[in-house]
């Protein structure tokens, strides 16, 4: 055994360099997208990030930022090395965990033979190794997000409880349960998802203590789960939030009620709670109750593990940069760790989208400290919203509401029912979508994507919807095309997406497609098989970590469609339960061939060999195109870019993560541009977040307020304003009167009041001359007279007030209140038009934002800035290397739009006469986003008109024919499609069409022949191209009729005639018999609205042809009405 255990190690440790060594020369060099920028700058300086937390990450992290020393550019990979560096730890693990499991496989482990020790190690390897180049864990591996680490706590907690199982009988065999009760409480401060190791421990620690159980089996069994469930219940429900709700029920009593000062009763309460629990040791060690002591050591050590979330309280006392939710104490803490300021999502009971709520219930009280009377001062708000029953269901998982998201459209489409029905689904129709939709769509996919193979990185949300044509034709039917699972085995594949030969290169060549051939799926199932039939009471516990991993967060998280991003990392636990059964898979396949007459020896080495270039060898092929992210450095590059796009001491108005976070790393961690403050519009509506604004931090002064920030704290969520009649008036005016006037106060019938602005219509004043000197208002209209920005924020018909909620009144006082004295630039001006409803027309775009001036701007581009802005000073960070990888779903889109910059500001400076900056700035683009990296698609077309207009013709003609050319091979694609799956391209197709058409109609603008040619051999392009003559002859047929008529009317029969006769021979060339009812139907009404007016005006000639023409007499008679706008003609 000494042998087994030295080469058990030593290959354990070189599966651990492998693994690392992979992460670290492929860990991304920078900040990573979503919310690695945070975590990195969060960890660096030990801040706040968002609920609820993860402390521990944060503290090992801001050991590994030391190793960057003095160049702040290498912190961000330091963080990026810590999850390589835990993600190898994992793969340890992983590795001595089948090992364990494998060696179970051996009746006597003394008489192992060498062809065993083989079979055991070469499963370790394939194991471990396939986990090791799996997807969605070499994603998480390479970042600094918290998923790697957390996968680490997991790997060592079902490690540690194997080795627990393997010293069951040792005297001190407690040990390892007293750890694992540690690891899990340290792991409460990276992410909650170690606590589902809970079950597969519990059953672990029953297998063993009681292995020959007779009576009552089955209810003993059943027993066992309840109890686990109950473990990770009282955890999660009681040792995580009850900790803080006790601390803060004794701060708030001591202080309120006593008089004592602050943090007094939360201090006396841990006191309390340290004495009870020496107290239990104390007591359960002298009466000698083993099991009691052990429990209660655990708990502690699950508490001491959770001290790490003292380290945000810590840090938000110190008033951070980033702080959010500033959990400064107890009751704010409990909040933050609740997650509150996300709402609650329904699980075991609640709505369904077609509810309608009927009332709100209060919310748990909130307390404020108020500094002038030493006490905590309660606030109330809203808490959960009662839903009519009628529409309320057990399990609900169709109960979001939220249109502009489109959640209630996919729903439909998801569960059946048909579109435009506004009925309550029925309990079946909500299981078909949960069936559908979070277990098929968000679980299997991903879990196929890792053991069978992935179609590319193209994010899909399952099925095809859009809401304009021509793409709707696809509505309700599954996406084809994007994010599908694959076999790589090219019929079988066809048979389920449709043909796979042949396909566009933007599909054939996605670094994102990795074909398995479904071989770890098989060695998987192999090793499942396998396990259950030699061990199932091992099988069993794998199995409950592969479904507490998975299947039940699908169950708990119960997500509405249209998720922002693939969310695969949530389940890499169950990927990694499925990788030991791959492991296990390679024992297994020596014990089926053991009849097979070969030394077993070589036999064992055989089977490793295969196995091992059949899995791990073929993922790490596959796989490593897609996720090697070294040299990617765009994600800080954009931020850098946002940011020097501001004027010094600007304001920047963000929104979401990957318009925020990126650029929190750029300022906390590498101080680039820290005089420009960074608001994110979607926190500002937490009141901390406002409260935070008033403080300066870096170069950054506070930002300008009239209201006083009381105007802004917890409780005070909405404010009223009135529509008035009367002229507009100053912002500052209307918010101070706020702060003065007794009128502008109203009090609910709970007593709670409410601030009511007096008027709907504001101006903010601002200096002619003083701005132009700035350069935000042109010298031209520069006079005497005050200058004045109007606008109004709108009140719905039928109502008296409009609500404004805190982030709405922030902006509107930040707005007022600088008076464009200090620039304010926002990254999307649609967000806040409720407030600035004419904003469109305030903004002018600088670099990549835009900035809100006073004067009608119109969003144009400050030309001679941005030109020397986006050709001389902004870097890209590697979107135009091929060896860089781009994800679909953030790099590709955002490098994307940032061309369409390029373009938009070429065609300003086209327009303004200055061609060759224009030229300068598209040859930019297509260096910095060449089209090998960016394939040029539709958005791109106004990239080839760009040239045309500048002058270079040349360079447009081939921009042009790429495009063109890319959706030839796609309509050729679609084309090839049949039966149902042809529906599932129609739309798509249809879009191709109509973009190849207007690719034509372009062609034909700048005369280019060859491709007017190549277009018009495509059958539909020639057949829309003959539609919108039709169309044309159409609307000049009318307008024929119209001055006929009028003539008729007005006596000149000789001319209306001609033009009637006109008209007819035109009718017949072109309208009829053409196949199509729709122009027919034109050619009827036209028919009869000239025989209609023949008959009244005498014109014999006219009806006649009509009458003696078979065609022309049919037509009018099916026709069931004339025209009515020409009827109206001769009213």
């Amino acid at each position: 055994m000494k042998r087994y255990n030295l080469i058990n190690n030593v290959l354990g440790w070189a599966v651990f360099i492998v693994a690392t060594t992979v992460y670290l020369i492929t860990a991304e060099p920078t900040a990573s997208w979503w919310d690695c920028g945070e975590y990195i700058a969060t960890a660096d300086k030990l801040q706040v990030g968002h609920p609820p937390g993860a402390p521990t990450f944060q503290l090992i992290g801001a050991l590994f930022s030391n190793f960057a020393g003095s160049d702040v550019t290498k912190t961000a990979y330091t963080i990026n090395a810590m999850s390589a560096l835990c993600s190898g730890f994992t793969i340890l693990f992983l590795f001595w965990s089948i090992t364990m499991l494998a060696k179970k496989f051996v009746k006597k482990a003394e008489e192992m033979t060498t062809a065993q020790m083989i079979a055991i190690f070469g499963s370790g390897i394939v194991g471990s190794l396939a986990y090791t180049f799996s997807d969605t864990f070499w994603y998480s591996a390479v970042e600094g997000e918290v998923y790697a680490m957390s996968s680490c706590f997991t790997a060592i907690v079902f490690w540690a409880i194997l080795k627990w199982e393997s010293q069951a009988d040792d005297a001190h065999n407690l040990r390892w349960l007293v750890l694992i009760a540690f690891l899990i409480g340290i792991a409460i401060g990276v992410h909650l998802l170690n606590l589902l190791t809970i079950p597969a421990i519990t059953y672990v620690y029953y297998f063993k203590k009681f292995p020959n159980v007779q009576k009552g089996r089955k209810k003993k069994f059943v027993l066992v789960g309840l109890v686990s469930m109950i473990l990770v219940a009282f955890i999660l429900y009681f040792v995580v939030p009850y900790i803080v709700i006790f601390a803060g029920k004794f701060e708030i009593f001591f202080t309120n009620s006593i008089g004592a000062p602050f943090n007094t009763g939360t201090i006396i309460y841990f006191l309390l709670l340290i004495a009870a629990i020496v107290f239990g040791l104390y007591y359960t060690k002298k009466k000698n109750k083993p099991v009691w002591n052990a429990s209660i050591l655990s708990l502690l050590f699950i508490l001491v593990g959770y001290t790490t979330f003292f380290v945000l309280v810590i840090r938000a006392n110190a008033n951070t940069p980033i702080n959010e939710n500033a959990p400064k104490d107890a009751t704010s803490l409990l909040t933050y760790l609740n997650r509150e300021q996300y709402g609650d999502t329904p699980l075991f009971h609640g709505q369904y989208y077609t509810a309608t709520p009927i009332e709100q219930k209060d919310g748990t009280p909130k307390y404020i400290k108020d500094e002038k009377t030493k006490k905590y001062i309660e606030v109330r708000q809203g808490g959960k919203v009662v839903y009519d029953s009628k529409h309320t269901t057990i399990f609900p998982r169709m109960y979001s509401n939220d249109a502009s998201r489109n959640h209630p459209v996919y729903y439909k489409m998801w569960s059946g029912i048909k579109e435009g029905s506004d009925r309550k689904p029925t309990f079946g129709e909500n299981l078909t979508y949960f069936f559908r939709y979070q277990i098929n769509h968000m679980y299997w996919r991903y879990f196929l994507w890792n053991f069978a193979g992935r179609q590319n990185d193209i994010q899909s949300f399952g099925l095809n919807y859009s809401g304009y044509e021509p793409m709707s034709e696809s509505n309700g039917t599954k996406d084809l095309l994007h994010g599908n699972w694959i076999t790589g085995i090219d019929f079988i594949d066809a048979w389920r997406l449709g043909p796979q030969t042949d396909m566009p290169s933007d599909l054939a060549n996605n670094p994102g497609k990795n074909r398995l051939f479904c071989l770890p799926l098989l060695l998987g199932i192999a090793g499942l098989l396998f396990h259950i039939k030699k061990n199932p009471k091992d099988a069993f516990v794998v199995f409950l970590l592969f479904f507490m991993t998975g299947l039940a967060i699908v169950l708990y998280l119960n997500q509405p469609p249209c998720q922002p991003r693939e969310r695969d990392y949530a389940y890499a636990g169950s990927f990694y339960a499925f990788a030991i059964w791959i492991g296990l898979g390679v024992y297994g396949i020596f014990e089926w061939l053991k009849k097979l007459k070969m030394p077993e020896n070589a036999k064992a080495v055989a089977i490793t060999v295969i196995c091992f270039f059949a899995v791990p060898m073929l993922m790490a092929n596959q796989e490593w195109d897609d996720h090697d992210r070294s040299g990617r450095y765009l994600t800080r590059e954009f931020a850098r870019n946002y940011l020097e796009s501001c004027e010094p001491n600007a304001i920047l108005i963000t929104f979401g993560d990957n318009d925020t976070f990126p650029l929190w790393y750029a300022q906390e961690v590498e101080g680039i541009r820290t005089d420009v403050r960074v608001l994110n519009y979607t926190l500002s509506g937490m009141h901390w977040y406002v409260e935070q604004l008033y403080n300066k931090v870096y170069k950054s002064e506070k930002l300008p307020f009239t209201l006083d920030k009381s105007y802004y704290r917890l409780g005070l969520d909405v404010s009223l304003l009135v529509p008035s009649n009367e002229p507009a008036r100053d912002v500052r005016s209307v918010l101070k009167e706020l702060m003065t006037n007794p009128q502008t106060t109203i009090f609910q019938p709970n007593g709670d009041s409410l601030k009511v602005l007096q008027t709907n219509h504001f101006y903010i004043p601002f200096n002619k001359a003083e701005m132009a000197a700035k350069g935000i208002y042109p010298k031209e209209l520069v006079d005497n007279q005050e200058g004045r920005v109007e606008f109004s924020i709108p009140v719905r018909e039928g109502y008296q007030y409009e609500q404004l909620i805190r982030n709405e009144l922030m902006f509107l006082d930040i707005l007022g209140t600088n008076a464009f004295k200090r620039p304010i630039y926002v990254m999307n001006p649609r967000y806040l038009q409720k407030v600035f409803s004419n904003i469109t027309e305030y903004i002018r775009q600088e670099g990549l934002v835009y900035r809100i001036v006073p004067y009608r701007a119109g969003g144009a581009f400050e030309t001679a800035r941005s030109f020397d802005l986006m050709n001389k000073k902004f870097q890209w960070g590697g979107v135009n290397d091929p060896k860089v990888y781009l994800e679909d779903a953030v790099s590709m889109n955002n490098s994307k739009n940032m061309r369409q910059n390029y373009v938009l500001l070429a065609s300003q400076l086209t327009d303004k006469g200055q061609k060759d900056k224009a030229l300068v700035t598209l040859n930019k683009a297509l260096e910095e986003f060449p089209d090998n990296k960016l394939p040029f698609d539709r958005f791109d077309i106004s990239l080839a008109e760009a040239f045309f207009k500048a002058g270079d013709a040349a360079k447009g003609k081939e921009v042009l024919n790429i495009i063109i050319d890319h959706y030839t091979s796609h309509l050729n694609y679609y084309k090839r499609f049949t039966g149902k799956k042809a529906r599932s391209v129609e739309g798509e197709k249809q879009l191709t069409v109509y973009l190849l058409s207007e690719l034509s109609n372009m062609a034909q603008r700048y005369d280019l022949q060859d491709e007017v040619k190549k277009l018009s051999r495509i059958p539909e392009v020639a057949q829309v191209a003959k539609a919108n003559d039709i169309r044309d002859l159409i609307n000049t047929y009318s307008q024929q009729l119209n001055e006929a008529s009028q003539k008729a009317q007005g006596g000149n029969k000789a001319e209306a005639e001609a033009i009637f006769n006109e008209v007819l021979n035109g009718i017949e060339q072109n309208l009829i018999d053409i196949g199509n009812e729709q122009i027919t139907e034109h050619a009827s009404n036209m028919l009869q609205f000239i025989y209609s007016i023949a008959q009244r005006t005498g014109m014999t000639n006219i009806s006649g042809k009509i009458e003696s023409n078979p065609r022309f007499a049919a037509l009018v008679s099916q026709a069931s009405q004339p025209m009515q706008a020409m009827n109206n003609s001769l009213n």
